[in-house]
């Protein structure tokens, strides 16, 4: 019996970039691209195409998406936050748009500056754009788990919200954001179940920060519930400036390593995914969260210690 198939999604150069403030060079992050390409990811967020005022470290979205190599089998997307963003996604031939909305009004507010019902509007002038050039759509639900502002966010609330997104938006995939680590293995498998139940066709994602340590169990108890896809990001970087102290999100080579010591099939080359996480700290100029690059693979052997001395 051939193992389950696992889709590991990476979103360090966009979710996990835009949470720096060091500009890495055009240059390093189409080798980046290139490197989690060929290691084989199965989506990878290239870039944002929102302001580049507003998020001046990712301004470069169109020439990095000129310059990557693109590789049979893999999805290349990114975050647009409106029209003027879809038209330059399109100029830069994405082959997913990724928008985002949020559960919950106040982080909607806060983090888009628009209610939820604005949101939504807007996103549905840019789906309609997104269909016409035969460009899939994701939407990502922030705080689909909770908000560090409201608290619960209620599952009825998340559901309502993915039933309008199939139905009037017509997505082919939606993304249950985990945006400042709230989530708790239990409630992921109620909602997956729930979400999976409904729509089974339905391209679901899940997408953990791992700022209260749950992490790997969330992926863990999603899979369970019938998940097939998730988010990670390399080294472990990204964050929320709503989650005071937050790591960032769900790390790529420590979600592979346990899924293949688990027996799982994420179709990732895991000695090529760390080749390239270990390039990032020199890039950003920092530590990354990464317990993978400190400790090592499970059976990565180390030297027999000296005897120490006798007196």
């Amino acid at each position: 019996m051939n193992p389950r198939r696992i889709h590991i999604q990476e979103v360090g150069l966009r979710d996990g970039l835009q949470a720096e403030t060091r500009f890495v060079p055009t240059m390093e992050k189409i080798a980046l691209a290139d490197a989690l390409s060929k290691a084989g990811v199965a989506k990878l967020e290239v870039s944002s195409f929102v302001s580049p005022k507003a998020v001046p470290v990712l301004a470069d979205a169109v020439e990095v998406f000129a310059g990557i190599e693109r590789k049979p089998g893999v999805v290349y997307s990114a975050l647009v936050p409106n029209l003027r963003g879809a038209e330059r996604a399109i100029e830069a031939r994405v082959m997913e748009m990724n928008l985002v909305m949020s559960a919950s009004e106040s982080h909607n507010l806060s983090n888009l500056r628009m209610t939820r019902a604005q949101s939504f509007a807007g996103l549905r002038d840019v789906a309609a754009l997104a269909h016409g050039h035969g460009i899939k759509v994701n939407v990502s639900l922030s705080c689909s788990f909770g908000c560090p502002m409201e608290g619960e966010v209620e599952q009825q609330t998340v559901l309502d919200l993915c039933a309008r997104f199939v139905d009037e938006l017509q997505v082919q995939g939606i993304t249950l954001c985990d945006t400042t680590g709230m989530a708790y293995p239990t409630q992921v498998r109620e909602l997956t179940e729930k979400v999976r139940t409904r729509w089974p066709a339905l391209e679901l994602t899940l997408h953990f920060h791992n700022t209260r340590g749950m992490g790997l169990a969330n992926v863990l108890a999603g899979i369970e519930a019938g998940a097939e896809r998730f988010d990670a990001s390399l080294g472990g970087i990204g964050g929320c400036p709503y989650a005071p102290g937050a790591t960032g999100n769900v790390c790529t080579e420590e979600i592979v390593h346990a899924l293949e010591l688990m027996g799982y099939d994420p179709g990732v080359d895991l000695g090529q995914l760390l080749m390239a996480a270990h390039t990032l700290e020199d890039l950003l100029g920092h530590a990354v969260p990464s317990q993978i690059l400190k400790a090592g693979r499970r059976l990565d052997l180390h030297p027999v210690p000296a005897p120490a001395c006798s007196t």
